[in-house]
């Protein structure tokens, strides 16, 4: 796992900006002079700060975006960033500000000149999410150099940037799972990973294949016994809150998703590798409430299993039988992640009695049709629930859009030799797998829904380099903090 780049807080020193070597970021609000700090590099740059400053292209700049300056004279770094951000920054501008100056980050790290900005811990943050790499090249890239902030009040500002860290570990944990190609990521290294976090304080249970087949989760097994790795249901519990019933969050874990005997097609398949992306941010989750010493009871559990092609995989038109006590026609092998959470949502239910249940789930291709590489798709019974989530998510600056799921869509998962089949065909495809699994929520349980096969890895966007996003770890975080925190 790559550690998050070293940030320390600490009083402004004029006299330390014309020695160092790394770059140096000035954070400006348009609106206002250049400030003492500004004032003191326009000095010693001959005006070549005041100059950009007062130029269109910084006049034209949005929040959180910034110009450079390249070997500017009288300074021994190599780069200053002067990044447009104003006093009353939103914090989603001030992360974007953060990556911006992380996106140059180099070995020799940086300077952050944020004065009294009320916004500088939301800037490091963003930093710190932008400031990663997971790649398996040989020649090994230097490591990102320290970051320095400087600031009024450093104290206050490093206890504001703190729960950051916790959170930039757990993002990273994800994106980390995520990356993971599927001969290293194997169902048995995946709950080795998972146990590990038992140092953190996690407690973590895993149940073997001989354990789910006596429970009789036949969905989930049916879609691993192709594969010669075992079917996994791993159990993470952070019991932080005191004696109220838990937050229950479940993740899809398909290690890799050939499609079994309704094998997708060969191009794009590796992508296939991220199919285990919402155990990922299950995972990640749990890591940032340990290491925040979260006052909540969460409960985390995921599905692990691999979907391939083999003489004893899977057969369409098979019919199996799910712990709930359903049975389900399967239609096609590639509609697999359901039938996982199936069985690991009625065991959680039954297990846990949990406050509210919330899954993820890279689960269709169709919300991808639906809403791009924008927004997951969210799904409910409990319109209060996915508010929270809908609130949480804007807040920190994730996009989540909320679908439709209503009972007129149950007709097209209706089977004639079974209480259900396990895919409705293409039109609806997003709505039709939630409905599927609103079979094995109990009405009583508030349960969402994520659907994250759009936003779980993308191109780069304004916090992460292309691949593995980490989305949902924050978003699922505030919303513990706002409304499972005692």
């Amino acid at each position: 796992m790559p550690h998050p780049v070293e940030i320390h807080f600490r009083d402004t020193d004029l006299e330390a900006l014309a020695s160092h070597r790394g770059n140096i970021a000035l954070i400006l609000d348009p609106s206002k002079g250049l400030g003492e700090t500004g004032r003191r590099l326009n000095k010693l740059t001959k005006g070549a700060i005041k100059r950009a400053v007062d130029s269109e292209g910084f006049a034209a700049l949005s929040a959180g975006e910034m110009v450079p300056i390249s070997w500017p004279a009288g300074l021994e770094t190599e780069l200053v960033q002067l990044v447009a951000l104003p006093k009353r920054a939103t914090a989603i501008e001030a992360r974007k500000a953060g990556a911006a100056i992380a996106k140059r980050l180099g070995a020799k790290g940086a300077l952050v000149l944020a004065d009294a900005h009320d916004k500088a811990a939301d800037i490091s943050f963003g930093l710190a999410l932008r400031a990663y790499r997971f790649d398996y090249h040989t020649a090994e890239k230097p490591a990102f150099g320290a970051v320095d902030f400087m600031v009024a009040a450093p104290e206050e500002v490093a206890a504001a940037a703190a729960p950051y860290a916790a959170l930039t570990e757990g993002v990273f944990f994800t994106r980390d799972l995520t990356g993971e190609p599927a001969n290293i990521l194997t169902t048995d290294d995946f709950a080795a990973r998972l146990a590990a976090m038992q140092e953190l304080g996690l407690e973590v249970d895993i149940l073997e294949e001989d354990e789910l087949e006596t429970l009789g989760m036949r969905a989930l097994l049916g879609v691993g016994q192709g594969s010669e790795s075992p079917s996994k249901v791993v159990v993470m519990k952070w019991m932080g809150g005191g004696d109220e019933p838990p937050l229950a969050l479940v993740g899809k874990g398909v290690v890799f998703d050939t499609g079994g005997i309704s094998l997708k097609p060969s191009g794009g398949m590796e992508d296939m590798t991220m199919d285990m992306g919402g155990a990922g941010v299950v995972a990640g989750v749990m890591r940032a409430l340990a290491l925040r010493k979260a006052s909540a009871n969460v409960v985390g559990l995921v599905g692990l299993v691999e979907n391939m092609p083999d003489g004893r995989a899977q057969r369409p038109g098979d019919i199996v039988t799910s712990m709930k006590g359903d049975t389900i026609e399967i239609i096609n092998t590639d509609a697999e992640g359901r039938l996982v959470l199936a069985d690991v949502l009625w065991y959680t239910q039954e297990t846990f009695k949990p406050s509210a249940v919330i899954d993820l789930a890279t689960l269709t291709g169709a919300v991808i049709v639906a809403l791009g590489h924008e927004n997951a798709g969210l799904f409910t019974n409990d319109d209060a629930l996915v508010g929270d989530i809908l609130k949480a998510a804007k807040a920190e600056g994730e996009g989540a859009w909320h679908l439709p799921l209503d009972p007129a869509y149950d007709a097209l998962i209706k089977s004639a030799k079974a209480d259900v089949k396990n895919s409705g065909g293409r039109h609806a495809g997003a709505i039709t797998a939630a409905a599927f699994l609103k079979r094995f929520i109990k009405p009583e349980i508030p349960w969402c829904h994520i659907d994250i096969a759009g936003v779980a890895q993308r191109s780069e966007t304004a916090l992460a380099p292309k691949g593995a996003t980490g989305w949902g770890v924050v978003t699922l975080d505030r919303l513990i903090r706002d409304r499972f925190e005692v």
